[in-house]
């Protein structure tokens, strides 16, 4: 679809959201997109819609959220578009919206808002209409020309306002499909003929024995009950997505750039390319990821990792896109821009877990998908019983029964029970700094009995500086090789021994190798050097002296990392790097494991070292010197003792346990990695918000039994007591307006339950 101007948007509708073809990019990897479906009215559309694309040639996987009211499809570019997908949606009476993603939002936007008011305008006029019906119908029927009156009154009603529900039903008819509209057309339009043809031919039934009464007021209240169901609804299932609006409504639309000339620009947002300097001001709020050049502050980083106290900015700091800048100014170099911002891939992932099917779902689609022709079917064997058994005014009754049933029995607060409430919680998630990947790990979590921590970066601090260096007899003559091999190494360790290092010359090596999990080795004059730990030394039988020993025996007792730098022959010197616990992880252990937890420390260092973490954290288990690979194997042997695992961990050598894992976490200030494969961030990097992780689970899988249990309790009592089941023994039959309104009301109560989550703490 073409872009908009506002004047355009504001005029859209459901059919100016159908597209002209375009050309799309064919290549023969599968690609994964959400576009939302527009014109569902129940957890039945979402299911015809789903059945469709997936059955589309080129489509690999489809699943529609109707809570979100998005479609999740994977396909082949080689054999399918978006374009050829919108057409299949359209043939059975949906439509797509394939608008490039920076200005879908706001099409989207526009279409709800304007589909919002005209509902609300329908919903009040159907009110104003139905009341003298339902007064003339209950207190005055005996008036003269009440019928007439209740007549012209009731058919706008049912015609003009109640037109979408016979339009929708005549369409999925087509397509031998039946969902909510199917049940509302059928109820109120046997209704309303059965009273148009009484009041016509009065006598016709009077000779018959058959009671002659119209029901205007039911058709009438029926379609106004569902009308005001659904704009509540609606009201509803926004509030619901608050959480997407927030962080959308982050980023400003415009930033200043400053030139190469020294002079200030305005440049709109979608403009700002990599590599240019942008100006903050006091209070603003900053565009795109990048880094400080220039200028010192405080930025307030909340909105995007929960936490409240604001951060110091300095120069060659880090800033994200959407948070505040408090009193200072400062320039920094946009880095990433777009699509690429931490805050674009926040909100990204936020809608895709939103839209994501909890395992629990996969049960309810389906009964959700036959579930209007089961009650269609019991409408007509209600109508059948009542009328063989129902004596003289049993045909009269049992058409009243059946349209009752077909009121009542409406899936929509079945479709809404789980994604609401996933909906919600997600949202609640991210406004905390925990972003949830999928709706599976966040029913999984409230299950988990064991977490498996790394320690550097999750535990402690992950920013390592060295506390300590001595060198064998004093003799530092080799600092340049030491320097020179750390430089070369990527791990973190080396990083802090670079920098205390910093100023040393460094020298030329050759035959540079990393030893996974053990260190580094190069050679130097035709000398070979080790840096690296105890093992690398033992493994290369390479001696210690007692003197350098004494001194890593105490470093270790102290909690700190000790490394070793050697020759082919002897140690040289023994470094003590320390890296300080996180203030918040002993809190965080301490409520995990009143949760009844178990946790495990893993970790590389030496068995001294570990064991000293532990002791001050609390933690009861641990393993030393484990390998990288070594951790998925740990991981997966839980598994084997039927526990559910989660595994927290920032960095690389983390990702395949993470994968392992039955519920991953990756701190946020780790590697991106780690963030890829983990189906849950903490974008803090605090440890507390594991045990809150695990407490939103809670509530939310809480909640989505609490909206199922009602959901199907009151089809359960509804069905049989429209049906008439009571009638033998206290003579009551269900009013279809009574039915109408409990038929609303019940969707309205499940999408208000799941949005009490939102108030707890």
């Amino acid at each position: 679809m073409a872009t908009h101007n506002n004047k355009e948007i504001a005029e859209i509708s459901l059919e100016d959201a159908a597209s002209e073809p375009r050309n799309f990019n064919h290549d023969t990897t599968s690609v994964k997109k959400t576009f939302p479906v527009l014109g569902m009215t129940c957890a039945s559309c979402a299911g015809s819609a789903e059945s469709i694309v997936a059955q589309a040639p080129g489509v690999l996987q489809a699943a529609v959220n109707f809570a979100t009211g998005n479609l999740t499809v994977e396909f082949s570019p080689a054999v399918t578009d978006p374009y050829i997908l919108q057409k299949t949606v359209q043939s059975v009476g949906f439509d797509l919206l394939i608008e490039e993603e920076s200005t879908q939002q706001e099409t989207l936007e526009a279409i709800h808002e304007k589909k919002y008011q005209a509902l609300k305008s329908k919903t009040i006029w159907a009110i104003i209409l139905s009341l003298p019906v339902v007064i003339i119908g209950m207190f005055f029927m005996d008036m003269p020309y009440g019928n007439e009156i209740m007549w012209a009154f009731s058919t706008p009603v049912v015609f003009w306002l109640g037109k979408d529900f016979f339009i929708n039903a005549w369409k999925q008819a087509k397509f031998r499909s039946a969902n909510m509209d199917t049940l509302v057309a059928l109820s109120t339009g046997i209704a309303y003929i059965f009273s148009v043809f009484s009041m016509l031919f009065t006598d016709f039934l009077r000779h018959r024995g058959l009671d002659t009464h119209v029901y205007f007021e039911a058709a009438a209240v029926i379609i106004a009950f569902i009308l005001l169901g659904k704009l509540l609804e609606e009201k509803a299932k926004g509030n619901t997505s608050t959480a997407i609006k927030k962080l959308m409504g982050l980023q400003p639309k415009t930033v200043i750039v400053v030139g190469s000339d020294g002079l200030e620009h305005e440049k709109a947002i979608e403009e700002v390319s990599p590599g240019d300097i942008i100006l903050v001001k006091p209070g603003e709020k900053i565009a795109v990821d990048g880094m400080v050049v220039s200028g010192t502050s405080y930025v307030d980083e909340s909105m995007l990792s929960g936490e409240p106290v604001p951060v110091l900015k300095q120069e060659n700091e880090k800033v994200f896109a959407g948070t505040i800048n408090q009193k200072g100014s400062f320039q920094f170099k946009a880095i990433k821009v777009g699509k690429e911002t931490m805050l674009a891939q926040i909100i990204k992932m936020v809608q895709d877990a939103q839209g994501s099917k909890a395992p629990v779902q996969k049960l309810v689609d389906k009964i959700a998908g036959i579930f209007v022709p089961v009650v269609i079917g019991i409408a007509i064997i209600t109508f059948a019983l009542w009328a063989i058994f129902g004596g003289n005014n049993g045909l009269v009754q049992g058409l009243l029964a059946a349209v009752t049933v077909l009121v009542i029995a409406c899936p929509c607060a079945l479709g809404l029970a789980t994604p609401t409430a996933i909906m919600v919680g997600v949202g609640k998630g991210a406004e905390q700094g925990i972003l949830i990947k999928d709706a599976e790990s966040l029913e999984l979590a409230k299950k988990v009995n064991v977490v498996v921590l790394d320690k550097t970066g999750t535990i402690t601090e992950g920013r390592p500086q060295v506390s300590d260096m001595k060198w064998l007899n004093e003799d530092n003559t080799s600092a340049s090789i030491l320097f020179s091999m750390e430089k070369l190494s990527e791990h973190p360790l080396a990083e802090a021994v670079v920098k205390h290092m910093d100023g040393v010359p460094p020298t030329t090596l050759s035959m540079f190798d990393s030893i996974t999990g053990k260190g580094v080795k190069a050679a130097s004059d035709g000398t070979t050097y080790y840096v690296g730990n105890r093992k690398l030394l033992q493994e290369n039988n390479i001696t210690i002296s007692d003197e350098l020993e004494r001194f890593a025996q105490v470093w270790g007792s102290q909690s700190k990392t000790v490394i070793w730098f050697a020759d082919q022959q002897q140690a040289l010197s023994v470094i003590a790097i320390s890296d300080k616990i996180k203030a918040t992880s002993v809190q965080a252990i301490q409520e995990m494991q009143g949760m009844g937890i178990d946790l495990y420390m893993l970790t590389g260092d030496n068995e001294s070292t570990a064991k000293s973490i532990a002791q001050q954290t609390g933690i009861r288990h641990y393993k030393a010197e484990v390998l990288p690979q070594h951790k998925a194997d740990f991981v997966t042997e839980l598994q084997r003792q039927g526990k559910i695992v989660a595994m927290v961990g920032d960095g690389i050598n983390d990702s395949t346990a993470l994968a392992t894992a039955d519920v991953s976490i990756a701190m946020g200030r780790g590697s991106d990695i780690a963030m890829d494969v983990a189906k849950m961030t903490i974008i803090s990097s605090d440890l507390t918000k594991i045990p809150q992780a695990i407490r939103l689970s809670k509530r939310t899988v809480a909640t989505i039994k609490q909206n199922l249990f009602w959901a199907f309790i009151y089809n359960l009592i509804g069905i049989p007591v429209a049906a008439g089941v009571l009638y033998p023994i206290s003579g009551f039959l269900l009013n279809p307006m009574i039915a109408g309104a409990a038929m609303a009301l019940s969707s309205v109560s499940v999408v208000s339950n799941s949005l009490r989550l939102k108030w707890k703490k």
